[in-house]
């Protein structure tokens, strides 16, 4: 089972209702582009995602007014 250490995606007071959204959102984008370039993927795209997430490939922006809940 996958499970990364997310503390640091964190710290920035990103809520983890951000982090799941942007997490959910890339992974439908990964799925799509290797669908319509007829690519297979091993990887769950979920995993692909949070990877770029971690490493800082994808950057999330939350709204200000959300960021303190």
């Amino acid at each position: 089972m996958f499970n990364p250490d997310l503390t640091n995606v964190l710290k920035n007071h990103l809520s983890r209702y951000s982090l799941v959204t942007a997490t959910a959102k890339r992974a439908r984008e990964i799925a799509e582009d290797a669908e319509e370039n007829n690519v297979i993927i091993t990887e769950k795209p979920v995993s692909l995602a949070i990877d770029e997430i971690i490493k800082g490939e994808y950057e999330i922006i939350e709204p200000e007014e959300i960021r303190n809940i």
